[in-house]
């Protein structure tokens, strides 16, 4: 099942993205917690941004969470962790199983990133959902698959696991062989997008669809359908030069291919 992130498609106010992906035939959206932010600003609620999506009648596929929960102490420590409570909500009254977040981007200790996140396994499990966790390959620690497994096997929660995305693991220099070390039990979501050929530190705006870059995307499918995993998989997409052109077109040039290199 492919998905559409709501970053793909920046630019674009919500409720006309749902529109696009629906009316283009992707199987499902993925909600950042930024649409909800910027529903509050124009003076919405989260019970009207959950119930534009569900009048759509798109599935949701994952919810994103506020990162920053891993390192953070005091004041600012218990404001992500009531964030995070209250997107793991948002996911469960959406009828979606999943919230995801990217790692800290900073440096800490690694013992203190496992135990958060046994604290917010706790919470998601209080919610019925599962928690992805991504690491960033422009972070400056927890920048690849193997230093987040390490993270996720210390912390051991039945709730939490890996999120894998193409686009952070090649960038990180990642490897097929290093996608199929991962155990199906450790693998809770999937995003993707292409990695061009010449890429600039620190910058991630730049991904692609699929074929367009270095990603070698038929093996990469293959390998996460032979795990026997058959959640959605997320086309995250954030490029401006994307944003500058027709969203329909950029939703059903992605989804097209994508299928191209779709297992048949």
């Amino acid at each position: 099942m492919l998905a559409l992130h709501t970053w793909t498609l920046d630019t674009t106010p919500l409720a006309e993205v749902l529109r696009v992906a629906r009316r283009v035939g992707w199987d499902g959206i993925e909600l950042r917690r930024a649409d909800f932010a910027r529903a509050a600003e124009r003076g919405q609620s989260a019970a009207d941004v959950l119930a534009l999506v569900s009048a759509d009648g798109l599935p949701v596929a994952c919810v994103g969470v506020e990162f920053g929960w891993m390192y953070a102490e005091g004041a600012e420590r218990l404001r992500l962790l009531r964030v995070f409570d209250e997107q793991c909500g948002r996911a469960a009254a959406a009828g979606c199983r999943t919230v995801m977040s990217p790692v800290d981007k900073g440096r800490g200790d690694l013992r203190r990133a496992a135990e958060s996140v046994r604290e917010v396994g706790e919470l998601a499990a209080k919610h019925g959902v599962r928690l992805a966790v991504e690491f960033n390959s422009q972070a400056e620690q927890l920048n690849t698959l193997a230093r987040m497994r390490e993270v996720m096997v210390t912390a051991g929660h039945p709730r939490c696991g890996l999120l894998l995305d193409t686009y952070h693991l090649w960038r990180s220099g990642a490897t097929l062989r290093d996608v199929d070390d991962v155990r199906r039990d450790e693998l809770v979501y999937v995003q993707f997008s292409d990695v061009p050929a010449s890429v600039e530190s620190g910058k991630v705006t730049d991904r692609l669809p699929p074929g367009r870059g270095v990603v070698p995307f038929k093996e990469f499918f293959a390998l996460v359908d032979a795990k026997g995993y058959r959640g959605f998989m997320s086309y995250e997409a954030p490029n401006p030069a994307a944003w500058a052109r027709p969203a329909d077109d950029v939703a059903r040039e992605a989804l097209e291919a994508t299928r191209a290199v779709q297992p048949r």
